[in-house]
């Protein structure tokens, strides 16, 4: 809920560019001016034009107000920081900006500097996630990165003397050639720029990237699932050793305050409004996605018309499916009341080590770390 009682409501804004696109990475990222696409000029008046189709579309006179605001990408720091400052504020004179609403920003190292940061603090922007990914040079030249490894330490201690409260640093690990040592190198290097936050990700060779090529060539082993498996357990160790604790499989913070209350509410399965090139959507259990060019999304845009691609309505089973997939994830687990699951299924998985003994007999899944390896097959055990 929103802090005054309201169901929380969240907007999304892709940024589809970057300078320069990593091996692995399989999201919709164009770099600039490259054929077919749109380049980021303008693109703030298209989040603007967006923002209000938006408005209009949930009706003017809903009670709206947002709780919180994520541009993602893509890097959004490679536009201007004006331009997110006025992208923010569009979304803001459409809707209205909740008191306290967290307003983030993902960025990459090298695309920002303490002028920059200061820039998007008085803006409005109050959180903000730097991928760092890896601090050993050789891991970070395996996944295409381009900043030096102690670049993110820097921006981290930059964006806390800019005023931000909340800041966040991403990590990838089982990158191949990675070894253990270089990963708590990784994981020890984050924690020196002491964040509120830190995400954690196992690396996945998505079909249709360079990195997959590369491994289908046999140039790089693909990530073993044992190996990713202990990554995950010395990664829990460290950052819960320094006193970030768990809240969802990938994602450690200092205290509920640095949550990042966007993404709880993906997890939670709350509305959301996508913005942007390939941007996702959903509200009441209509899910839809935006065209992925930017090319294309600026000519829907232009011509006044909405720049869905597709659309979606769940049924009452898939949101059933969809709620126990994203809430078991989460350090507060789900009701099993809530997903019809009998004190048998509870027992079973307790005895297996998957979930939570105790809060199994107070009729609540909480996965264990065993079970946060194998969240996908406690889904599938309590769902068939």
């Amino acid at each position: 809920m929103g802090a005054d009682g309201r169901r929380a409501f969240g907007v999304y804004v892709h940024v589809p560019w970057c300078a320069v696109r990593c091996g692995y990475c399989d999201f919709n990222t164009y770099l600039p001016g490259t054929q077919g696409t749109a380049t980021p000029e303008g693109f703030g008046a298209q989040v603007a034009a967006e923002a209000r189709m938006a408005r209009q579309a949930l009706g003017t006179d809903a009670d709206l107000t947002v709780d919180t605001v994520f541009f993602g990408g893509g890097t959004p720091t490679l536009l201007p920081a004006q331009d997110l400052v006025a992208a923010l504020a569009a979304i803001d004179s459409e809707f209205g900006l909740a008191q306290g609403a967290e307003v983030t920003t993902e960025a990459n190292p090298e695309s920002v500097d303490h002028e920059y940061l200061q820039i998007l603090r008085a803006g409005g922007f109050n959180r903000i996630s730097f991928g760092m990914q890896s601090a050993v040079p050789q891991v970070l030249a395996t996944l295409d990165r381009v900043h030096t490894p102690g670049r993110a330490v820097q921006v981290v201690e930059w964006a806390r003397q800019a005023g931000f409260e909340q800041v966040s640093v991403d990590l990838i690990y089982g990158t191949p050639g990675e070894t253990d040592r270089d990963w708590r190198t990784s994981l020890e290097v984050a924690l020196s720029a002491e964040p509120t936050h830190v995400s954690a990700y196992s690396l996945t060779v998505e079909s249709g990237t360079a990195l997959a090529r590369r491994v289908s060539r046999g140039e790089l082993a693909a990530p073993d699932g044992d190996t990713l498996a202990d990554r995950y357990a010395i990664a829990d160790d460290v950052l819960s050793a320094a006193g970030l604790n768990w809240y969802e499989i990938s994602n450690w913070a200092v205290d509920s305050e640095s949550r990042c209350r966007h993404n709880l509410g993906y997890w939670r399965g709350q509305d959301w409004w996508g913005i942007g090139p390939g941007a996702h959507s959903h509200v009441d259990g209509f899910r839809w996605w935006n065209v992925k060019s930017p090319q294309a999304y600026a000519g829907a845009l232009n011509a006044g018309e909405w720049p869905a691609a597709g659309w979606e309505e769940l049924s009452s089973g898939e949101r059933e499916l969809e709620t126990v997939m994203l809430q078991i994830r989460l350090v507060d687990g789900l009701l099993a009341d809530s997903a019809a699951i009998g004190r048998g299924q509870l027992a079973q998985l307790a005895s297996q080590g998957l979930i939570r003994p105790d809060e199994a007999s107070r009729g609540r899944l909480v996965l264990t770390r065993s079970g946060r390896l194998l969240a996908d097959r406690v889904v599938s055990m309590i769902t068939i």
